[in-house]
């Protein structure tokens, strides 16, 4: 039986702010992201298996994002914590706000490598993540590729 990549996508609202950025978005903003996540495996071949004919349940792997990323990031702001943004986040905490301080530049691009380090030691050793896009807005995304981190 052959390989086949499936994908499920997800929504979440996340606001962030890039430090040291030269345009708009060095000011405390947000977006309306969507997530697309493309793992590869085998179906199942046991007829016996209440999962059977199946890459990954579609649910399982919700469960997973949802988990890892959604839940997390959603209504949050999101600093790199290695910046004086960190003021700004202790204020906000301290004003009953979501903050997650990150060790990264909160771009798109670095998010979707944060994702795919999270998505990865979550799946069975059977499932492969593939792909991660990113999309930040309607017309800017992010592309995270397996084959291109080997």
């Amino acid at each position: 039986m052959g390989h086949i990549r499936i994908t499920k996508q997800f929504s979440f609202e996340t606001g962030h702010a890039l430090y040291g950025y030269d345009g708009k978005c060095k000011n405390v903003h947000g977006h309306s992201y969507k997530l697309s996540v493309t793992v590869i495996g085998q179906p199942i071949d046991d007829s016996t298996n209440v999962k059977y004919g199946m890459v990954i349940d579609f649910s399982d792997l919700k469960k997973i994002v949802k988990e890892e990323i959604v839940n997390v990031f959603d209504h949050a702001t999101v600093f790199n914590k290695n910046t004086p943004h960190v003021e700004l986040a202790k204020e906000l905490q301290d004003r009953g706000h979501n903050v997650l301080l990150v060790d990264y530049q909160p771009t798109s691009e670095m998010m979707v490598i944060d994702f795919a380090s999270k998505i990865k030691k979550r799946l069975p050793n059977n499932i492969k993540l593939h792909a991660l896009k990113l999309q930040e807005t309607a017309t800017s995304y992010a592309e995270w590729y397996a084959s291109d981190n080997i």
